[in-house]
């Protein structure tokens, strides 16, 4: 299997060196040449395996310059015990007879995010090994909240690799804050940018196109890389949790072999549903993958009408992981549905970076609109979804939780359509506890407390313990409390390596 830029530059490559570089030089994005099959007695195979096993078949598909000794020990290595509190790794909870949710959120962040970056900073160091790097990485990062800290944990102290997290400083929730600024490692660098997460975006894509910077750190014996899902090795590990959850479904006997059903996933940067898209042309049963989108509903407008349009009103949620206006990942997209043609992939994302807007013809529209379906919700919507799913189902959920579980509600009126459904749960609702209990417990209740307090009191009101990575947070030392204007990332970066 061989990698090629969605920029068309002509070069194939390595699953390892996709891995290593993170990024194609010409600004695009690597995708496969071609995408791997997966028939029915292979899933249903898949069964009765646990996830690890699963995961392990999907990327020796994508990974095929690894061995499988070499992909067994980097799966096991991520999806275990220690990192994870549930022992299903990425469990099913149930709501009704044709609902059920996925949850990604058992990892030591308490988001999804650690589904892939438990295992990607294992891969990097594996392709290092298989392409002779006899360097170090640096990993840049931007976050809206939730690829920080995941990314910073799984990174901490890995052996030739350095990690700087760039978040927005008014953009994150005070948890989601707290878990990168006390972040520990002798390897990590966090700083807050004055901005909003597109800021941030921008910043380390203009930071990777750079060759004079990229000059500067190479004297420290340093190349960059990414652990957005620009990078390859982060989104792949992503396609697995779709053929897992079809999988478990089966052995629940909640569905049948080759039966069609429809992933619900809350997404900004679209890496997530991207990744089911991917699921879905490898041969998994899906009928409809459904975008849901918060009030920064730029995807949601594409869906429907094939114009992307960044230009808008930057609004701050109550689901701040989602709050993006430009959706890297949204060029591997178009890169597969032109047939791996990159001449128009190049002419759109000139446009959108000369004019904030493109507009994708006619086929292409119909083709997203046939895989697609989109809506979005307000957080008054989500807040009232949050106390809903509870009254109906008596299941707690997140804020972003709840947006996906709104615009369900919305397709199946729109379509009535009865095939059987999965929600994508991003996080664990003590992530964004402050929402959540505010939506459970009322305003009178909640109103002056901090998020630290009303931890506790979300977990007494749902019985469900505070998980271990959020207990006590706010009484660890504060190690990182540097903020940058958006003009300035690039210096920190080098402040930041020359002191490595």
């Amino acid at each position: 299997m061989f990698y090629e830029s969605t920029r068309g530059d002509g070069k194939l490559i390595t699953s390892a060196e996709a891995i290593q570089q993170g990024i194609s030089p010409d600004g695009g994005l690597f995708v496969p040449e071609e995408k791997p099959i997966i028939k029915l007695d292979v899933i249903n195979l898949l069964v009765e395996k646990s996830y690890s096993e699963r995961c392990a078949e999907i990327l020796k598909h994508y990974l095929s310059d690894f061995t499988n000794d070499e992909i067994i020990q980097c799966v096991n290595s991520a999806y275990n015990i220690h990192s994870f509190d549930h022992p299903d790794i990425a469990p099913l909870a149930n709501l009704d007879r044709g609902l059920s949710v996925l949850e990604l959120w058992h990892g030591p962040t308490c988001a999804f995010k650690d589904m892939a970056l438990q295992i990607l900073p294992r891969l990097l160091v594996k392709s290092m090994e298989k392409t002779g790097e006899a360097g170090n990485i640096l990993i840049l990062v931007a976050t809206s909240g939730d690829t920080g800290k995941a990314a910073l944990e799984g990174f901490k102290d890995v052996p030739h690799t350095a990690i700087v997290v760039f978040y927005p400083e008014q953009g994150v929730s005070e948890v989601q804050k707290l878990q990168m600024i006390t972040q520990e490692g002798d390897n990590v660098g966090v700083f807050a940018v004055r901005g909003n997460f597109d800021d941030a975006q921008s910043g380390v894509k203009e930071i990777f196109g750079d060759i004079a910077t990229a000059d500067i750190i190479s004297r420290y014996n340093f190349k960059f890389s990414s652990a957005n899902s620009i990078n390859w090795g982060r989104l792949v590990p992503q396609v697995a949790y779709y053929f897992s959850a079809y999988a478990e479904l089966i052995k629940q006997g909640r569905i049948q072999l080759g039966e069609k059903i429809n992933f619900v996933v809350p997404t900004g940067n679209f890496g997530n549903i991207l990744a089911g898209y991917y699921a879905r042309e490898m041969g998994l049963p899906v009928n409809k993958l459904i975008c849901a989108s918060n009030a920064n509903d730029v995807l949601d407008e594409f869906i429907k009408t094939g114009v992307y349009n960044r230009m808008r009103e930057f609004k701050k949620t109550l689901s701040p992981s989602m709050d993006i206006l430009i959706s890297s990942n949204l060029e591997r997209l178009l890169f597969e549905l032109t047939g791996h043609d990159a001449e128009p992939v190049r002419k759109w994302m000139s446009k959108l970076k000369q004019s904030g807007s493109y507009e994708v013809e006619g086929a292409i529209r119909e083709r997203i609109r046939g895989i697609f379906w989109s809506n979005f919700a307000t957080d008054k919507e989500t807040m009232q979804t949050i106390r809903n799913a509870y009254q109906r189902y008596n299941y707690v959920i997140d804020t972003h939780t709840a947006v996906g579980l709104n615009v369900y509600a919305k397709y199946l009126a729109a379509t009535a359509d009865p095939s059987y459904t999965v929600i994508v749960s991003t996080a664990s609702p003590f992530k964004f506890n402050a929402s959540v209990a505010r939506a459970l417990l009322g305003e009178e209740k909640t109103f002056g407390r901090s998020e630290f307090d009303l931890l506790g009191m979300l977990s007494e009101f749902s019985q469900m313990p505070v998980p271990t990575g959020l207990r006590e947070l706010d009484q660890r030392p504060v190690l990182h409390r540097q903020v940058v204007e958006k003009n300035n990332m690039k210096q920190a970066v080098l402040s930041f390596i020359k002191n490595k």
